[in-house]
């Protein structure tokens, strides 16, 4: 659900939605998953920096097992379509187009489609506010009441500890009202002042720098800061700071319901209202059973100006594929503030979960970020040391079991493929 993302970094569980009536759609969306097939080439075509060419015995060997798996896992998680892509020197870029891009008329999901990408968006935020860092126009130590005023306790929140989500500051997108609006208003044009005043009607989580909690409240204010500093609107910042230079010319901001095609349809099984306020449910629990009963509502068309630079974004898969190693390696930064951007910091007690950094999430080597808003799931990392990129996308943000879809590709993949295994 919207309310938090990423869902590996913060593990929510969910009870179930009220059991509803099997109704065709029910049905078409079983009918999909048990006939998943592959529907598109097995390896991409497009080109981007530092890709190999296809290995001369076609396909990688993961490829054997690894598909059918992911297929068994798209239909235990219910997903309607997927896309995932691997590449890496050893075996170039291996892409595969699963199931579904619309429930409504069944047609296969293709690998050049446009998808929104929740928090992904947090990492072209970050790489501006990094730019303004090498430029000498932000320090990443210099107070929030520096740049923006209003801020409650702004003298003491750094700019690093928004980006590395220690501020403390309360997540807009968790306040109960807020979602009802989402629930009755999804066309509602949202603006960052609103969000904000939604967060600072709330009491913080810690005192800054004593604690880590997800919170797009940290990324809406960078992104005011960002655009004050140049008196540009964020989404042209974007535009010619990051997505030009690395040449993701199917990429932007969006700010309104505007959708460029191809796209996928986007779905959701429960209401954000409903996901905010449910109890503990496991997979093994009885009543998983009614809530993987319903169905799952179209929610593509809903106005995602409540996420801005926190969540905002679109892209495609190739325009993913060139982003990874250039997030993860720094391109469009200084050595030194690559540096300081790659410094992580313990998300959780548990031992192994992801750890962040200013913008930046650690998957247990693979860099990068995943992304979660309603009708849309998805991951980006690039493993510096294996030069291997993961992209995982699907038309769907939550499954009935509560996990976030991409994440659990993206752990099958890694595990698979790279012998990576995750919590």
């Amino acid at each position: 659900m919207p309310t938090r993302l990423p869902r590996s970094l913060v593990r929510h569980r969910r009870t179930p939605a009220p059991l509803r009536r099997r109704s065709r759609l029910t049905v078409l969306l079983s009918a999909t998953l048990l006939a998943l097939t592959p529907v598109a080439p097995a390896l991409a075509t497009s080109a981007g920096p530092g890709e190999v060419h296809r290995p001369k015995d076609g396909a990688p060997p993961f490829a054997k097992t690894l598909t059918p798996d992911l297929i068994a896992e798209m239909q235990r998680l219910r997903i309607p379509g997927a896309v995932v892509s691997i590449r890496t020197p050893q075996w170039g870029t291996w892409t595969k187009a699963l199931g579904t891009e619309s429930l409504k008329t069944g047609k296969p999901i293709s690998a050049g489609g446009h998808f929104r990408v929740g928090s992904i968006t947090k990492t072209w935020t970050a790489t501006v506010i990094l730019e303004l860092v090498d430029q000498g126009r932000v320090k990443l130590d210099a107070p929030v009441s520096r740049y923006l005023r209003g801020v409650p306790n702004g003298r003491h929140i750094t700019v690093r500890q928004l980006l590395q989500m220690t501020s403390g500051l309360y997540n807009y997108s968790e306040d109960l009202h807020f979602n009802q609006v989402l629930d009755d208003r999804p066309e509602k044009q949202w603006t960052p002042q609103e969000l904000l005043a939604i967060a600072f009607r709330h009491q913080p989580y810690f005192p800054p720098g004593q604690g880590w909690h997800y919170s797009n409240t940290n990324y809406v204010l960078l992104g005011l800061i960002a655009e004050k500093l140049t008196h540009r609107p964020l989404q042209s910042l974007m535009r010619d700071r990051v997505f030009r230079p690395v040449g993701m010319s199917h990429t932007n901001l969006a700010t309104d319901t505007a959708f460029p095609r191809p796209h996928p349809r986007g779905y959701q099984f429960i209401s954000n209202v409903d996901s905010l306020t449910a109890p503990v449910l496991t997979g093994k629990d009885a009543a998983w059973a009614d809530w993987s009963a319903g169905n799952p509502m179209d929610v593509t068309d809903v106005n995602p100006s409540w996420a801005w630079a926190a969540g905002a974004g679109i892209s495609t898969l190739d325009d993913l594929l060139r982003w990874g190693p250039a997030l993860a390696d720094g391109k469009l930064l200084s050595p030194r503030t690559q540096r300081q951007r790659l410094t992580f910091v313990p998300t959780s007690d548990v031992p192994g979960t992801p750890t962040y950094g200013l913008g930046i999430v650690n998957f247990s080597g693979f860099l990068g970020h995943d992304g979660q808003i309603p009708g849309y799931n998805s991951f980006v990392g690039y493993d510096p040391k294996r030069k291997a990129t993961v992209v995982v996308l699907v038309n769907l943000n939550q499954s009935p079991d509560g996990t976030a879809p991409s994440d659990q590709l993206t752990k099958l993949i890694l595990s698979e493929v790279f012998g990576v295994q995750q919590p």
